[in-house]
């Protein structure tokens, strides 16, 4: 059975729906752990390896007509890289007139770097590190693409980021909301 889930998440909690009709009828269970999630029913399986941590006994899971929702809340606040625990591969479309090796130095630098930060903070050191060697342009270039698009593009590229409003777009298989 081909069933369908997304989330989204605030700095206290991460909500996750499973778009699975009359999972009442469905006997599903819903296993809420620390570090892992597991939801079943009549030919239907979702294991996660959650991201971060939560607390079990203060999460939640309600089914509706058309959806399982789930509310985990995190034991930490702030907000996830992503859903599941993976090794995180940082994929960074950035535009410059730089050349490769140059930025090949860069990410040894920030790899020699005493503080060995994992993570979101690797990723934002890598950012930052980008921010501070580049040029005016390219700091104006990611300001905007990065504020206009909800932080889902990151162009050092002035030349390409004036011309337009960047347009929003978030990674494969997820849907971008605005917090209200």
């Amino acid at each position: 059975m081909s069933v369908r889930h997304d989330w989204y998440q605030n700095d206290e909690k991460v909500v996750i729906t499973v778009l699975l009709k009359n999972a009442v009828e469905k006997n599903y269970k819903c296993e809420i752990n620390e570090n892992s999630l597991q939801i079943t029913a009549e030919n239907y399986e979702l294991n996660l390896d959650l991201h971060a941590s939560i607390i079990p006994e203060k999460s939640s899971h309600k089914a509706t007509p058309h959806k399982i929702e789930i509310n985990l809340i995190k034991k930490n606040f702030g907000k996830w890289a992503a859903l599941e625990k993976k090794v995180q591969e940082v994929a960074v479309k950035v535009y410059s007139g730089k050349k490769p090796d140059e930025w090949d130095k860069l990410a040894k630098d920030i790899e020699k770097s005493d503080d060995k930060e994992e993570g979101d903070a690797a990723v934002n050191a890598l950012f930052k590190k980008i921010y501070e060697s580049g040029t005016e342009e390219q700091r104006r270039a990611m300001n905007k693409s990065f504020q206009e698009s909800g932080g889902t593009v990151l162009s050092t590229n002035w030349d390409e980021v004036k011309k337009d409003k960047v347009d929003v777009k978030p990674p494969d298989g997820c849907e971008f909301r605005k917090w209200e």
